[in-house]
Parts: structure tokens; C-alpha cells; sequence
């Protein structure tokens, strides 16, 4: 389910103070993005309904605790549930390749404090 993580208000939030908690998936397109850059599915980048082109997020996956930080260079995803798309890179490097899908933390990079981590469920 999509969702904000405990204790933050459901209004948007800035880049810095960003915890959210649901679905990604990947995608390996080739063709341009929203910002205008050509995609690859080499590189460690994301597609997110709003933030910023260039903002950076960490996203941990929580089926296995593995971490990236992403470049968001698109947008999406619209799919219900979902919070994030990522490239193919970054889904293999997060461990859910395979799966397809998976259930994750995004958040700032470099700004969430390990409280913070612990409040997605």
C-alpha cells in the first residue's frame, strides 16, 4: 500500500525532509525521459511522481535491507501502490531483479537518521 511513513503529514514535503514507504518496480527503456535525457538502463536513476529532476534518494530495499542512492531523471510511476520505479542497474543491485517488484523506503540522501529508518513496516 502507498503510504507516507509514521509521522509525517500526508501534504507534500520537501527533498530534504522526504521518508516514504511503498512499491517499486524497474524498467529498462532506452528512449528519453521526462527530463529530457536519453535513459539507460545502466545507470542508477529513478522515476518519481514529483521531486525535483536531480534530486538524490536513498532507497533501501526491506525485503533485504539492501541500499542505493538514485538520481530521479523521470517520472512515474503510475501504477497504484508503486512510489518509485528505478532502473534495471539499480533493481539489480537492490536484489529484486527477478521479483519485479518490491516493497521500499525512499528517502532524502544523506539526511535520514537511524530512527528514521526503522519506521517503515
Amino acid at each position: 500500500m502507498l503510504g507516507l511513513c509514521a509521522g509525517l503529514a500526508a501534504a507534500p514535503t520537501p527533498a530534504a525532509a522526504l521518508v516514504q514507504c511503498g512499491g517499486a518496480s524497474w524498467y529498462a527503456m532506452t528512449s528519453r525521459t521526462a527530463s529530457g535525457e536519453r535513459a539507460s538502463p545502466d545507470t542508477m536513476t529513478a522515476a518519481h511522481r514529483s521531486l525535483p529532476f536531480g534530486t538524490r534518494v536513498r532507497v533501501t530495499n526491506l525485503r533485504n535491507g539492501r541500499s542505493v542512492t538514485l538520481r530521479v531523471n523521470d517520472r512515474g510511476p503510475f501504477v497504484g501502490g508503486r512510489i518509485i520505479d528505478v532502473t534495471r542497474a539499480a533493481a539489480s543491485r537492490l536484489g529484486f531483479v527477478g521479483a519485479g517488484v518490491t516493497r521500499v523506503r525512499i528517502e532524502a540522501a544523506g539526511t535520514a537518521s537511524r530512527a528514521d529508518r526503522s519506521s517503515c513496516t
